[in-house]
């Protein structure tokens, strides 16, 4: 499309057959021509609102970026998504380099690639910021964390190393213990006993075994079905927090030993707005002349509250507390009348102005 960020596709052909294959956050599609023609290989990263959908060439959906055309009558086309414009396409079948083992297709190298490395800088990163990171967990984003670390009931904001090291004793000391396991039982002992990693792995599996459906976004039932399988992300009562990276964590509980300084959490703040008491605003004189403007104004929604808890602005968090306070106080006259004083001079002032 005219708008697509991507590079032009140096490809055409009368009959292809397209094959694709995935690893981790990208997605690798194969143009085979049925004839004698060159092979073309594009590889895809989503960002956070990429997907495929096929329909009518003559109904294109909005943001269409790249288009694969059939040559039936009417023809449609499989067309790359994207409204956001985070996702790119490159050519080549190279995947991106510095990303590690896939956690769905390469569990065991995968694992192997975390615990062997746990004395990588990466890991003395809280445990949600190390789970981002692609280089050691190819394929988890941001509704995925917060579900893994919720069922395992770890603190965000928990040393990664502290936790992974854990599992690395773990491993040991089942190896020395049953050395003779089988397989079978292995896997068994797994599903009884999952760590974090292991849920890395199954975590994201739940969602691929309940198939497209729960992310068609033309079906609200099916959205509302990836919505209840949700446990912790977004979920009402939960708390949130912005991690170093910008990106909001949700979890229950404390958040940990790491947790960044001077932010509350969506739920705490409405926890604290529900408790006129806890609001002891200091008086001065440069705040007693804005109140009375403030107090009159009607109180602004609770959603708007906890999304300036969630940014940097607390200051003016703490301006609009002082404000909705103000009726309690029992001296605002005295600045009420200097302030419709001034107003009045200037008003006579521009006249005067005006007339000459």
């Amino acid at each position: 499309s005219a708008v697509g960020r991507g590079p032009e596709v140096p490809f055409s052909s009368e009959a292809y057959r397209i094959s694709a294959a995935s690893r981790g956050k990208e997605l690798r599609l194969t143009l085979a021509p049925l004839g004698p023609a060159a092979t073309q290989d594009l590889v895809f990263r989503f960002g956070m609102s990429g997907s495929f959908r096929l329909c009518p060439a003559a109904q294109l959906p909005r943001h269409a970026h790249l288009r694969f055309l059939t040559c039936e009558s009417p023809p449609r086309a499989l067309c790359f998504v994207d409204a956001r414009r985070f996702g790119s396409w490159r050519l080549g079948d190279a995947w991106q380099l510095g990303r590690g083992p896939c956690i769905l297709s390469e569990y065991q190298a995968f694992r192997e690639n975390v615990l062997k490395n746990l004395d990588d800088k990466a890991f003395d990163k809280p445990i949600c910021e190390a789970l981002l990171n692609q280089k050691f967990f190819n394929g988890i984003g941001n509704y995925l964390r917060a579900e893994i670390l919720y069922r395992l009931k770890i603190p965000p904001f928990e040393k990664a190393r502290t936790v992974l090291e854990a599992l690395k004793d773990q491993e040991q000391a089942r190896r020395k213990k049953n050395p003779s396991l089988t397989l079978s039982k292995k896997l068994k002992l797994m599903r009884e006993n999952l760590d974090l990693l292991e849920l890395c792995h199954t975590v994201p599996m739940e969602v691929i075994t309940a198939e497209k459906k729960l992310f068609d976004p033309d079906h609200s039932d099916n959205y509302a079905a990836f919505k209840n399988w949700l446990q912790c992300y977004l979920v009402p009562g939960m708390s949130s927090l912005r991690d170093r990276n910008g990106r909001t964590i949700w979890f229950q509980g404390e958040p940990g030993p790491m947790a960044p300084k001077g932010q509350t959490s969506r739920k705490k703040r409405t926890q604290l707005k529900a408790d006129p008491e806890a609001l002891t605003p200091k008086v001065t004189t440069r705040t007693s002349k804005r109140r009375p403007r403030a107090a009159g104004k009607p109180p602004k929604p609770a959603e708007e509250e906890e999304e300036v808890a969630d940014g940097p602005r607390k200051g003016r968090a703490r301006g609009r507390r002082k404000a909705t306070a103000a009726p309690a106080l029992s001296e605002p006259e005295a600045p009420v009348k200097a302030k419709r004083s001034r107003r009045t001079s200037v008003r006579r002032v521009r006249g005067e102005a005006g007339c000459s």
